[in-house]
């Protein structure tokens, strides 16, 4: 079983996605490394993938989707006009609630972020 650590970053209606080459739109996050807590894996993954620098991270759920366990952070980020896509990213962008239903995304994605927009 893969252990990842997803976050979301949401800032005045929108909520940061980021995409490899020839992949589905995601949330940025990613394995957690070996003597690694979720907590420390996401915001470094935050900060490799887009730039961006975590002030506060709020636990949300862990989400168990085929293979993988999500565990699912909000970041409160210190740098949000900063987003741009780092490393193996090669877009980073902004999306309003309402446009989840037209990225193409996997279904680990989806259901994560309609539980974030039940709890707003």
């Amino acid at each position: 079983m893969k252990i990842r650590a997803t976050v979301i970053c949401e800032h005045e209606g929108h909520i940061l996605f980021v995409r490899k080459a020839r992949s589905k739109w995601a949330l940025p996050g990613g394995k957690v490394e070996r003597n690694e807590r979720p907590v420390g894996a996401a915001a470094r993954e935050l900060e490799e993938e887009t730039g961006l620098n975590v002030d506060g991270l709020l636990y949300l759920q862990e989400l168990k989707a085929r293979d993988t366990v999500h565990h699912v952070f909000e970041a409160s980020v210190v740098n949000l006009a900063d987003a741009k896509p780092c490393n193996e990213i090669i877009d980073c962008q902004w999306h309003p609630y309402g446009a989840m239903d037209d990225l193409d995304t996997t279904d680990a994605t989806r259901h994560i972020v309609k539980s974030f927009l039940r709890r707003l």
